[in-house]
């Protein structure tokens, strides 16, 4: 199969967050995410912008984080995704964090496989 230059606007990718729980222990929580496709030096740009603190985890989780499957409510029925939603989520200590590094993951695992 060769190249596809074409590729879809978004991909989806496994997001882990480490929530702390009882007994100073972690709970692993999963969902998937959908991520935006950025060009390379857009990816560049959000780098040197995170190292020299100009957008945190949060700022780049708007700008690329754009869908997600497998987020419930107390009820287990799925939440379906919003701004509002999304705000939300990302208010939540270590998501944000999360997310960010499972797209830098998604970003790392395809330069790996090079």
């Amino acid at each position: 199969m060769g190249f596809r230059l074409d590729l879809s606007g978004t991909y989806k990718w496994p997001v882990t967050v480490e929530i702390p729980v009882d007994n100073g222990r972690h709970e692993r929580q999963k969902f998937d995410g959908e991520f935006k496709r950025i060009t390379q030096s857009r990816i560049r740009e959000i780098g040197q912008s995170i190292e020299s603190g100009e957008i945190t985890d949060v700022d780049l989780c708007k700008e690329v984080f754009v869908n997600w499957e497998g987020i419930e409510d107390d009820e287990g029925k799925e939440i379906k995704f919003s701004q509002a939603k999304l705000k939300q989520l990302l208010d939540v200590p270590m998501v944000a964090t999360a997310i960010s590094k499972a797209f830098f993951d998604s970003i790392a695992g395809a330069k790996r496989k090079n």
